[in-house]
């Protein structure tokens, strides 16, 4: 297929704006594209119309800045042009493509210009081959000179291309294609041209993460081919994601939800496989057994090995069978308690210098999800197979306890929801950002953000309640006060405070307790500002005078017989104390009433 042909094609889809005709005209593209080259006109082309050079597995770039594409198109538009003049063009136009497009390129010689000396007018003679094969030459320059080898190599081409060939091509290489085609564009298209179901498709963009394997697959061997695509160890998918949710939504979609910490860290996928992890090597994946036993991607598939190497050790002292996972990396203090996230991102973004790096900030990984192991794609498996399978791979010994087993996210099962406050509590007060809530029945979908994971949806809307009670801790804690009773004015109140009359207890109902978002620090300052207001004992049971106020979050309001107020609070959460406040000017039952409503 001749580039122009491309380029006629992109100006055709850009143009139109039916979302089922844009995938008409991709699908015909793609059909006209099988050239009989085995396919691949077909796999750079479906790559090329979403603005893609390679595979979106992989963390290659053709390494070109916009300054040094400027430069090879003011070579080529002529000796009277430089890269001011074409940066000025850009500041008055706003777009690269347009910018290319408006000069007259194909009469330039120099090194690159592939000796086209009857090609005056642009464009006519340079297949889409011809411009992968260069864009993957420039790719893999690098040493000494190699910015100038690019730019020799881009201007060679742009002084082959016509002005649609042009702006298509300045757009491809800094990534800015735009012709409203997205992944499900192609993906539709791809089972429109060559007649193959869309779910066999989308299945194997799942494990290939390839646009353009998945249309060469599908043109030479259909949905046969499309069914016996596989994950590959070394070759990164996307990570399935979560969206926000609340426990009640979760509990009421699923008979139980599967419950985990949410850990404060950075998304990881772990590749391990004791023959060797596959890699990319510019033309294929292959296996390469001096890359090592293990690769570490990013959430962004990006890969982070060199920067991780405390992964790579977990992976060759615990993993003994190849195994793709998914989990977190947490950086963590000398004692092993989690650090902030930015603390993280000193690891990941770390080039150089890594042991000075692993000394100042030290991480270890955890992981709640298994994809692959040992031969067996997992994502089509619930998820209560795929932990299970997990905690197989990383359990060192039988016997073995989850509770034991390093580098395991624990999952519980439950539908009860103070079973699931609990865990929440534990987590929080384990320095991580709360709880992550998950369909059991659930496959691992990459790249998808649906309702099969959901993180605790912070709380939206707070209210300021009476300390009215509260329970001596147990343990470290049993010093502490703890589990505060919460409640709010009775409907009488605004009278009585309207008059400047105090808060009684008698005015006031109970709303709930709430023990969760309180770290030790913080209740050994609560218990200080209350032991003072202590009214009664009764074991660990305390009664307190009205006298402080707390903000509290909450997930919904509920009605319940439980509470005086006959409201409960769900997933209370301790947000501070309002120290500007009295009891007089706390939340009322009435208030209660209208955000239930």
């Amino acid at each position: 297929m001749e580039f122009a042909t491309f380029a006629d094609r992109a100006a055709a889809i850009e143009a139109e704006p039916a979302d089922l005709e844009i995938v008409a005209r991709v699908a015909t593209l793609l059909e006209d594209a099988a050239d009989g080259d085995g396919g691949r006109t077909v796999e750079v082309v479906a790559r090329y119309v979403q603005g893609r050079v390679f595979p979106a597995w992989t963390s290659r770039t053709l390494d070109i800045g916009p300054s040094a594409c400027y430069e090879a198109i003011a070579r080529a538009a002529g000796t009277n042009v430089s890269t001011d003049d074409v940066e000025d063009r850009l500041a008055e136009v706003g777009e690269i493509g347009d910018v290319a497009a408006s000069y007259d390129f194909g009469g330039q010689r120099g090194l690159g210009a592939f000796g086209n000396s009857d090609n005056a007018n642009g464009g006519g003679d340079l297949t889409v081959l011809e411009v992968d094969d260069t864009l993957r030459e420039l790719a893999a320059a690098e040493g000494a000179g190699s910015q100038d080898r690019k730019v020799d190599l881009l201007f060679g081409l742009f002084n082959r291309c016509s002005s649609d060939e042009a702006r298509y091509l300045a757009r491809l290489v800094l990534s800015e294609m735009r012709i409203g085609v997205g992944e499900g564009t192609v993906r539709d298209a791809i089972g429109e041209a060559f007649d193959v179901p869309v779910e066999a498709v989308a299945r194997a963009l799942q494990v290939s993460n390839d646009y353009g394997e998945v249309a060469r697959v599908a043109l030479g061997d259909g949905r046969e081919g499309l069914d016996a695509m596989e994950l590959e160890v070394g070759r990164p998918v996307q990570a399935m994601l979560a969206q926000a949710g609340t426990v009640t939504d979760a509990l009421e979609d699923w008979d139980e939800a599967g419950v985990e910490w949410k850990y404060d860290g950075a998304r990881v996928q772990l590749h391990h496989d004791p023959d060797g992890v596959a890699v990319d090597d510019a033309d294929a994946t292959v296996v390469d057994d001096s890359a090592g036993d293990t690769r570490v991607f990013s959430r962004n598939m990006e890969d982070v090995t060199d920067a991780l190497p405390e992964v790579v050790e977990f992976a060759d002292d615990h993993l003994a069978e190849p195994a793709i996972l998914d989990g977190e990396v947490v950086a963590i203090d000398d004692d092993g308690s989690p650090l902030p996230f930015q603390e993280v991102l000193k690891r990941f973004r770390r080039k150089h210098d890594v042991a000075k790096a692993r000394e100042d900030v030290a991480v270890r990984p955890v992981f709640f999800d298994c994809l692959h192991a040992d031969g067996e794609d997992l994502l089509e498996e619930p998820l209560t197979t795929r932990h299970d399978r997990l905690e197989a791979v990383l359990r060192e010994e039988s016997g073995q306890e989850p509770d034991e087993v390093e580098g395991l996210s624990l999952l519980w099962r439950t539908d009860d929801p103070d079973e699931i406050e609990r865990i929440d509590t534990d987590a929080l007060e384990a320095g991580h950002e709360g709880i992550m809530l998950k369909d059991l029945d659930s496959t691992y979908s990459p790249g998808r953000r649906g309702k099969n994971w959901r993180k605790r949806k912070p709380d939206v809307e707070t209210l300021d309640c009476v300390v009215t009670g509260a329970e001596w801790g147990e343990g470290r804690r049993a010093t502490y006060l703890g589990t505060f009773e919460l409640s709010v004015r009775d409907d009488d109140s605004e009278e009585r405070r309207s008059a400047g009359s105090a808060v009684e207890p008698q005015n006031l109902e109970t709303v709930g307790k709430v023990a969760t978002g309180i770290t030790d620090e913080k209740l050994a300052e609560l218990t200080e500002l209350l032991e003072p207001h202590v009214a009664s004992e009764d074991g660990q049971t305390v009664e307190l005078e009205p006298a402080v106020v707390f903000e509290v979050g909450y997930e919904e309001i509920q009605t319940s017989p439980t509470y005086s107020s006959g409201y409960a609070l769900r997933f209370p959460r301790f947000v501070g104390v309002r120290s500007d406040k009295d009891p007089e000017d706390a939340d009322s039952v009435g208030r209660l009433e209208r955000l239930h409503e």
